[in-house]
């Protein structure tokens, strides 16, 4: 199919990787729908000429709505979508309340497991479609703190590996993007979600908390080897222009690294590694 005739749904584009996604794919020919939970980004990406829909992946109603848009403005058809958008929720596991946890599920696994059970029907309709989904090197290593962001990950990964398995035939593709450090507000929202749900005074963890609020406040990148968003975006067009595009993309050298470490090291070796990391 002609790339200018393809129509992309994208979550999560007001900022970092959901906005470089739909800029790039734009400039290269795709009919790009932007959506975004906030009406305020999104009234800021139909400014910047963008085709854009809010669309709010902890409300039911909002990704309703959301296809029911999509699908008035392309005539029933959507060749792919990007499952982007997500935020982080750090804190010890042990100060996760039930709802703290849910509310990170919400957006990062139910709202966009629901969201795709909408577009999938679309896409069986048409004869295929191409859908990516960004997980996270936290999709298949744990590190200490970002316990409801791991799980979330965990899950969203669990759950695609299955889909995958049930869409054989259709011509349906799925991949899973699996970014380490990325330039975007990513540790900005962690930290605001931080302050709003963590007790952190009153936690046996307040001295690690310490320097994780450090950390997550700390202006440009806190990590080693973090990569812009554009990086990210270039895996998203191999897979929606590749014949055979690969099930998981591995993005920056941590993600590489610990998918190689974890095939090789016992569990316990690699906790340890792990546990060196803040």
């Amino acid at each position: 199919m002609d790339i200018k005739k393809q129509t992309i749904l994208i979550t999560g584009c007001s900022t970092g990787i959901g906005y470089r996604a739909a800029v790039m794919l734009k400039e290269q020919g795709y009919r790009v729908i932007a959506s975004a939970r906030n009406l305020d980004d999104v009234a800021a990406l139909i400014e910047e000429g963008f085709e854009a829909v809010q669309l709010d992946l902890a409300d039911s109603k909002s990704i309703i709505k959301a296809v029911e848009l999509v699908t008035e403005m392309t005539g029933g058809t959507l060749d792919a979508l990007f499952n982007n958008g997500a935020f982080g929720q750090a804190g010890a596991v042990e100060d996760l309340s039930r709802e703290v946890l849910r509310e990170q599920f919400e957006t990062n696994f139910f709202g966009t497991h629901e969201l795709t059970n909408l577009i999938i029907p679309i896409m069986r309709a048409q004869g295929g479609g191409r859908i990516m989904y960004n997980s996270s090197v936290l999709g298949f290593v744990a590190m200490s703190y970002r316990g409801a962001y791991n799980a979330s990950k965990y899950a969203l990964e669990g759950l695609v590996d299955t889909l995958r398995l049930e869409l054989k035939g259709s011509n349906i593709h799925l991949s899973l993007i699996e970014p380490g450090p990325i330039t975007s507000d990513f540790r900005k929202n962690a930290f605001a979600a931080y302050q709003r749900n963590i007790d952190s005074k009153h936690s046996v963890h307040k001295d690690t908390y310490q320097a994780m609020e450090a950390r997550l406040q700390k202006e440009g990148p806190a990590a080693p080897f973090t990569l812009p968003a554009d990086a990210v975006v270039e895996k998203v067009i191999h897979a929606l222009e590749s014949k055979r595009p690969k099930i998981r993309y591995y993005v920056t050298f941590p993600t590489y690294l610990f998918g190689y470490l974890k095939r090789i090291l016992p569990a316990r070796c690699l906790d340890y590694l792990l546990g060196k990391v803040q």
